[in-house]
This record gives C-alpha cells, structure tokens and sequence, in this order.
C-alpha cells in the first residue's frame, strides 16, 4: 500500500495537467490586425486578402469576414474571421493542424497581422482576445502600464512555449482634433453651434428622413463624400453659415491639429488595463505554457504597483489545480465519516479506503499510456473512481464483519469467507462499470476529445484496483484489526490497572 501511494504522487506531480481537453468543434476564430493608423479602406483589402486565403484552404467550408468597431473588434484596424471546416471525414485532419497548415500563408500578408484558435465548447469568461489564453496587466498609473506593457510584450514573444502572442492595447492611433478660432469667428458672426453642425453633417453620419415604401423602409443619412473624409485637411471644403447670411470656409474659424493617441483604452475594474493572449505551441501543455510565462514576468522585475495575473480560461485553470488536491481531501473525509459511523469503527473504514490509491495509480497510468494531460474532466474520472471502487471494499469488509459480529468467526476466517462469497459480485460490478466507460475510450467524432479522459481514467482504475485490492484489502484488514485489538488490549489493562488501585486504595482506608 506504501508503494502504491508514493507511485501514485509520484505520478500526479509529473503528469501534463490541462483544464479542459481541446476538442475540434469545426469552427476556427480568426483576429486580424493591422497598423494603428490604417485606413478603413486600406483594412477592407488586407481582409479580404487573408479570407481569400483561408477561404483556399481545402479543409475550410466557409468564412465569414468582418472589420471595424463592433462586438468583437475595438478599433478600426482589427478585423474578424469566422471559418467554419468541413466534417471530419472529409478533411482528414484537426482543426489544430488546419491552423499550423495556415498560420504560414497567413503570415505573409504585408501589414497585416492574422491570429487564429479553435473555438471550444466549454470556455471561462474573459475579454475578447486573438488567442485563447490571456494575461492581464492593470496599474493605478496609467503611465506606469504604458510603459511596461510592450515590454512584457516583447517579452513573452520570445517564450517558445507559447504562439500567436498579441494585445489589445493599440497606441500610435492617429488623432485630429479640430481648434475653434473663437476671434475669427466672432469677426465673421459664426456661431459655434454652426461649427458643429457642419462637422457633424459632414462625418456624424446624421439621418435627415426616412423613406417608407411598401415593404421597406429606407434611412436617409447626410455625409461628406466619401473622397473627402480621408485627409483632415479636407475640412477646407465644409462651409458654414454666418449670421450675415455667408458662406465662410470651415477653415477660415478653425485649424487642425494632429496628433497621436491609443485607439482603445481597456479597464480592469477602475483602473486602465492591457490585455496579453497568447496561444500553446505544439504539444505544450497549459502547465507548462504558464509556469514559462511566470518565469518570463519574474525576469523582467516589474514594480509592486503593477498589477499582472491570468484571465479566462488561464485562470481557471490556475483555481482548478488549487482546489484539485482539497477536493480529495474533503472526499475522502467525507467517506471516512460515512463509513465509520456504518461500522462503529475506526479502522474498518481504513481498510475500504485503502483500496483508493490504487485506483489512482491505474488513472494515472492510463493517462500517461494514452499521452492525456490530467485535465479538469479526467479529475472528475478520478472522483468517480472513489464512489466505483471502495464498494470492493465494502462487499468484504461488510461481509467479514457480520461473519465476526453474527457468527463469532475468527478475523482471519470471516475475511476469508468475505473473499469467497464476494468475489463474483465484485467481478460483475466492476465489469459492469468498465465496460460501461470503455465506449467513451474508442469513441470518435465531434465531442469524443473532451469525454474520452472520463473513459480512460475509470478504465485504468478500475483494472488496477481490481488486481491489486483482491489480495491487499484482506491483508490491510487482518492488519488493522491486529492494531485495534493491541491498542484496544493495552486500554483494557490500563483501566484494569486503575480499578486495582481503587480498590486497594480503599481497603486501606
């Protein structure tokens, strides 16, 4: 039993641990970004050069292209990819694979910047981000965040254990504020409330009417021509009314002003933060991936004030491991309880959980034979595995104790009788319960990746536990009531012993 044990830590700490497997959904999400300063235009035709090229692909059924502010993009140089594969069957291949396949096309578009990741079906909440997993920065001083977030930036590009790094903070956004000259103005009896008026009919994109026709109607908006709203120097072209009944140049009451200033500014809580995604490389686990991104960031020595830590699915990964090892504990305390207040014992609820390392080291084992990281749902395998498996236990356990308590059979007799009348129905049961999980195991299609683990960690349990606890349960059974009785023998003398005092200090007296 020592052993068991040991192997069994031994294996949970150098087993890959995910969160939840990476099951092909057939739908790829794709985030494009180009430079701060880009044209509307400009981004409609690197779009459609990099859908063009994923819509060649022969894996891909369709895409669905989108840019600009909206739901899913911040700013206008960000755009959107919806790719939607083919079965399975027909392309052969994984959505991972279809995005290493692309990733290389995709990168030689000048100017613009193609992220993509499969989409899941079970994700944590988060922000909206090019890649599946993010970081997190947010400081109090804005400057502060400015400052550090390229750096960390930079930084993690260079970890080769994660891909398709990127953030949605986007400086370098040009601005163009235009300046009231109100002196110039006033000479020329305009108002300001002209002033914007002009501006806002010119690029607010104002409705003027609405036309109704039998089946539809139709908005009317009012704007510049399209020519016109490129460069900022184009205001020359707005007239505005004057009071005397003019027409003044819009250039003759105001100047442009241009300068530089970020497209977007995110918040965490109150305070302005910046958001790192990042994806795994191949055949790197999410453990691996975030202890490289810890060792980066504590590199890099960043100031107290600086706030940094995992969001979405990152995060709840982190939180799943911390509560991994106390959700055990409470089950396995919460078995214990059960049992001993069914047997009025101490030790017989020992000898059935006995049989629970086992079972682990065969989930463990099997993990590792079919290459599975230790994921959210092969743990939920492992749970199931303490309800499946110490009911071997408790067939002869139950069995031995009323051959005891009813028949007054001798320890060793009891359990070996428990051993030959329980084990057919210990066989059934836990073929029963293999073979019911074995489908899970050879299952394939869309959603077989994320139960396949539960299968693999039952199978390999309860093959394990199934060889080892026929032979150590009634082993750990004679020797724990070895124990009892020895403990229980050495009260009996010492109560002895003190009733044997009373008395004699009473005759004396």
């Amino acid at each position: 039993m020592t052993t068991t044990l040991g192997l069994t830590v031994y294996l949970y700490d150098i087993a890959p641990k995910g969160y939840f497997p990476r099951d092909d959904t057939g739908l790829i999400f794709g985030g494009t970004q180009a430079s701060p300063d880009i044209s509307f235009q400009a981004m409609y035709d690197l779009q459609q050069k990099a859908a063009d090229i994923v819509l060649s692909d022969p894996a891909v059924e369709g895409v669905g292209s989108s840019i600009g502010s909206s739901g899913f993009n911040s700013s206008v140089n960000r755009g959107t990819l919806f790719i939607s594969l083919k079965p399975l069957s027909e392309r052969g291949i994984s959505a991972e694979a279809v995005i290493n396949r692309l990733r290389p096309k995709v990168a030689n578009i000048p100017g613009l910047s193609v992220f993509m990741f499969a989409l899941q079906d079970v994700r944590a909440g988060a922000r909206q981000a090019d890649s599946t997993y993010q970081f997190t920065l947010w400081d109090p001083d804005y400057q502060e965040l400015v400052h550090w977030a390229p750096i960390l930036l930079d930084k993690l590009k260079t970890v080769p254990q994660i891909t398709d790094v990127s953030t949605d903070r986007q400086p370098g956004g040009l601005q163009a504020d235009v300046v009231i000259d109100r002196t110039a103005a006033a000479r020329l009896r305009v108002r300001i409330q002209d002033i914007d008026s002009a501006l806002n009919d010119a690029f607010g994109q104002r409705q003027i009417s609405t036309l109704f026709t039998q089946r539809n109607q139709y908005r009317v908006v009012m704007e510049i021509d399209p020519q016109y709203q490129r460069d900022p120097l184009d205001v020359s072209r707005i007239y505005v009314s004057s009071q005397s009944g003019t027409q003044v140049p819009l250039s003759a009451v105001t100047k442009v002003v241009r300068g530089l200033q970020p497209l977007v500014i995110n918040h965490q809580g109150q305070f302005p933060a910046a958001t790192l995604s990042f994806n795994l490389a191949e055949d790197v686990t999410i453990d691996e991936a975030t202890s490289a991104v810890d060792r980066a960031v504590a590199e890099l020595h960043m100031p107290d004030t600086l706030h940094a830590d995992y969001a979405g699915d990152a995060r709840a990964y982190r939180d799943s491991i911390i509560g991994q090892l106390l959700l055990i504990g409470a089950a396995l305390i919460a078995v214990y309880i059960v049992l001993g207040v069914l047997y009025e014992s101490l030790a017989h609820p020992l000898t059935i959980i006995s049989t629970l390392p086992s079972a682990g080291l065969g989930a463990l084992l099997a993990l590792q034979l079919f290459r599975t990281d230790l994921s959210l749902i092969a743990f939920i395998g492992i749970i199931l595995l303490i309800g499946i498996v110490k009911k071997n236990g408790i067939m002869m356990v139950d069995f031995a104790i009323e051959g005891e308590r009813g028949r007054g059979l001798a320890p060793q007799q009891a359990i070996y009788e428990a051993c030959l009348a329980r084990f057919r129905p210990i066989m059934m049961t836990t073929a029963a319960a293999l073979f019911g999980a074995l489908p899970l195991v050879i299952a394939t299609g869309p959603g077989s990746e994320l139960r396949r683990p539960l299968g693999i960690t039952i199978v390999g349990g309860l093959l394990v536990s199934q060889a080892l606890t026929l032979y150590t349960t009634p082993v750990i059974y004679l020797w724990l009531d070895r124990l009892h009785r020895r403990l229980g023998g050495r009260r009996e003398a010492r109560e002895r012993g003190h009733l044997i005092r009373a008395a004699v200090r009473a005759f004396r007296t």
